[in-house]
């Protein structure tokens, strides 16, 4: 099998060799850091192992799962937000046909997802379209009290007890939350859910490869056995060397952190795929949250190409100099589709009759990549292979390691979240939660 390589060559006209080789001491101590677990949040290490981790029995209990839900409920709703969904919503749309929604026969559950909002629209539009079909619940929370999926799996619990009884719905509910303590697990003990643990030592932007990320995976048609064993390669790999040139997530690294000091402090990815959408709604939050802290950080931004080249197009190439493009390129698809001809050739595309439009698409990608690097926009290109689990597992866990290196470089713990903490405290205190009194006076005198 083939694995994800990277090209720096298009940042050669804005950095030195110097610039990026001085991380490498850097690299390396924290490459160290993190397989010795002494560096900030080594606490929270244990999606480092999970490829390997991941018994045999785990992965048995999961598909068996998997399967049982299926043959009870066409549609599987997961509540959960940030990395209690991103990660499994961001492989399950790059694997799915475009339409699947509308597709007849297809492998797996529909899956819909509900707690990653607080919108009253959102959820009233989704026990509509429940109210109309079989589905079953996946509920993810470590601790069971994160306002949004809390208040979800209130309206779907009670929706489901009352089509059900409480006897069909607990066999409908599955609950992965803490292994040991906590609100969700407590309330799963009670009442006879199905559970599974998230591992404590695994924050949730790092925890697609458990069964939060695995579960609706499964439930939705893919093999995660390959997508466990794309990350066990990718483990490999990056484990064989340190260096900057031999280990793609050294030089992503390493490349990314000599931009920023370059005054490139937005990083834009880029994808010509609109399955890999949510791949980079999962990266913005991967990198967002890990490096956002003590007021620096580079930020995450993504457009979709070609489409984004008629909205953001302009500002890429022509605005303020502050931006890099990684530019997720994906070597073959799937399918393939020739342009037809036309004998009036109105639309003057007869020089493209007969090519192939993938084709076309790779001709968009390097002549826009071109353009964006002459206008003054460093460029680094990630490619996979083509999209399935097995590359998908080595993208995934080449971003996750990346992301923890870059956070060391940045000298930041990349696997805390302090500053979301201020608007929960704000929103509790407006909602009239117990014991927010004094910040409640405080912030009704301040609107």
């Amino acid at each position: 099998m083939e694995s994800i390589k990277i090209n720096i060559t298009k940042t050669s006209d804005f950095l030195l060799q110097s610039d990026i080789n001085k991380y490498q001491t850097a690299i390396t101590n924290s490459h160290e850091a993190l397989a010795q677990k002494t560096g900030a949040g080594n606490d929270f290490l244990g999606w480092l192992n999970l490829p390997e981790d991941l018994s045999p029995e785990l992965i048995q209990d999961i598909k068996l799962t998997a399967n049982d839900l299926k043959a009870r409920a066409e549609v599987i709703v997961v509540i959960g937000i940030g990395g209690s969904y991103l990660g499994s919503k961001a492989v399950i749309d790059a694997l799915s046909h475009h339409f699947s929604h509308l597709k007849k026969g297809g492998q797996g559950s529909l899956i819909l997802y509900a707690g990653q909002n607080i919108c009253a629209d959102y959820h009233a539009d989704l026990l509509e379209i429940l109210d109309e079909r079989e589905f079953a619940l996946i509920v993810i929370s470590k601790s069971g009290t994160t306002t949004e999926p809390a208040i979800a799996f209130r309206l779907l619990k009670q929706n489901l007890e009352e089509r059900y009884g409480k006897e069909g719905a607990r066999d409908r509910i599955v609950a992965i939350t803490d292994p040991v303590g906590g609100a969700l697990r407590k309330m799963a003990i009670n009442e006879g859910y199905k559970t599974f643990s998230i591992p404590s030592d695994v924050g949730g932007r790092y925890s697609v490869l458990t069964p939060v990320g695995l579960l609706p995976i499964a439930l939705a048609g893919f093999d995660i056995e390959q997508l466990i064993a794309g990350a066990k390669a990718m483990k490999k790999i990056s484990e064989r060397t340190t260096s900057l040139y031999d280990n793609p997530v050294s030089i992503y690294a390493a490349v990314r952190n000599a931009l920023y000091k370059r005054g490139r402090n937005i990083e834009i990815l880029v994808s010509y795929h609109p399955r890999l959408q949510y791949f980079a709604e999962w990266w913005k939050q991967l990198y967002g949250e890990s490096e956002g802290k003590n007021k620096q950080g580079i930020f995450p931004a993504s457009v979709g190409f070609t489409c984004d080249l008629h909205s953001m197009g302009q500002w890429i190439q022509d605005g303020e100099r502050t931006i890099f493009e990684t530019v997720l390129t994906v070597g073959k698809t799937k399918k393939q589709i020739e342009i037809p001809s036309d004998k009036n050739n109105l639309d003057k595309m007869n020089y493209l009759a007969g090519r192939n439009l993938q084709e076309v698409n790779q001709m968009a990608e390097k002549g826009t990549l071109l353009a964006h690097v002459e206008g003054g926009v460093p460029n680094l290109s990630i490619e996979i292979p083509e999209i399935n689990e097995y590359y998908l597992g080595q993208l995934i866990y080449f971003f996750e390691k990346a992301c923890a290196i870059s956070g060391y470089l940045l000298g930041v713990n990349p696997f805390d979240q302090p500053g979301v903490e201020a608007y929960k405290n704000n929103m509790f205190a407006l909602l009239g939660k117990e014991g927010y009194e004094e910040l409640a006076e405080y912030l009704k005198a301040k609107l």
